[in-house]
């Protein structure tokens, strides 16, 4: 099983997620780091891009998702990621990590909070 990946790191973007009701109508920043399990090695001596998952169709996956129908949890929102890249393009597993870098915490001093899941596709190794 290859532990070869795609990474696409600081993917920005603006969503109406979260479990109050002025996160969900006002809206916020999100940042979306995503690793995607994949053999490279036929893209890697082929230099072909019919050999690799092309990574603007994953971007906008992630994209799809973010700006997509609200959600109260970063869970939540890590999990229908997962399962749409895992849905949509050929990879054996993802990483998804979001971060929310406006947390609504009073006085609180943090660079984000943030999940990180890892899902295979069943029957993957």
């Amino acid at each position: 099983m290859s532990k070869d990946k795609i990474i696409l790191s600081g993917m920005v973007f603006y969503g109406y997620h979260g479990a109050s009701s002025s996160e969900q109508s006002l809206g916020q920043r999100f940042v979306v780091d995503l690793e995607a399990e994949y053999d490279l090695s036929a893209a890697g001596t082929t230099d072909a891009l019919v050999s690799t998952v092309n990574y603007s169709h994953l971007f906008k996956a992630v994209q799809r998702v973010i700006e997509g129908p609200s959600v109260k949890l970063l869970e939540a929102l890590a999990e229908r990621i997962a399962a749409d890249v895992l849905g949509r393009f050929p990879v054996q597993a993802v990483l998804v990590r979001v971060k929310k870098p406006e947390v609504p915490i009073k006085a609180s001093i943090m660079e984000y909070a943030a999940v990180q899941i890892y899902r295979r596709r069943e029957g993957a190794g």
